[in-house]
């Protein structure tokens, strides 16, 4: 209903647990999905394994929100695939940007998960993060990296960094290839597990 009452957001479909709505998503193929963490039949983490899974090959935009606060389920959602995480307090706007992000292929995590991630990610151990890329990364794209694992839009990006729109979007593609990343996110894990990006920087 929250979403609906949206102007530029149109909900094409409601299920009534989770092996219903990785059917319908399937289906109806919608620009996003928002799953809850926890569902009937199906959870939200296994229900985005199955549409934004790593084995899948036209990931779908998911983003996942539950009233439980808790790492583990936000590092799950996010290794499934998921393009955001919420908790259910964040409030309608915030809500109505994860979805859009999501759909313009940015991603939104929620401020008060973020710091914790960061922290995280920051005590992993060094022999369990990913390797460095073959080819490596040009200073720009370290910049937009860094961008990118602080949450920044590419519009936002383009803004700080005085370049255009088109070479974001360029910079964003190259960094996916040399990282094997699909996403966003991906590239933001990548920038926290390998400590190119820290907490308060």
């Amino acid at each position: 209903m929250i979403l609906d009452a949206q102007p530029d957001i149109e909900v094409c479909g409601t299920a009534a647990d989770g092996r219903e709505a990785v059917d319908l998503a399937r289906r109806l193929r919608p620009d996003v999905c928002l799953f809850d963490i926890r569902m009937p039949e199906l959870d939200g983490i296994e229900a985005t394994r199955r549409l934004a899974g790593p084995t899948v090959e036209d990931p779908m935009a998911v983003v996942v929100i539950t009233t439980f606060d808790l790492d583990e389920y936000v590092y799950a959602a996010l290794r499934a695939g998921a393009r955001g995480f919420l908790l259910k307090n964040a409030g309608i706007e915030m809500l109505s940007q994860a979805v859009h992000a999501a759909a313009n292929g940015d991603a939104l995590i929620a401020p008060s998960v973020t710091a914790r991630l960061l922290a995280t990610f920051a005590a992993t151990d060094p022999s369990t993060r990913p390797a460095q890329p073959i080819d490596p990364l040009t200073e720009r794209e370290e910049e937009i990296l860094a961008a990118v694992a602080r949450g920044r839009t590419n519009n936002e990006i383009a803004t700080e960094l005085y370049i255009t729109l088109s070479t974001v979007k360029s910079h964003v593609t190259s960094l996916m290839t040399k990282l094997g990343a699909r996403n966003r996110v991906e590239i933001a894990m990548w920038a926290y597990e390998t400590k190119r990006v820290r907490r308060g920087r």
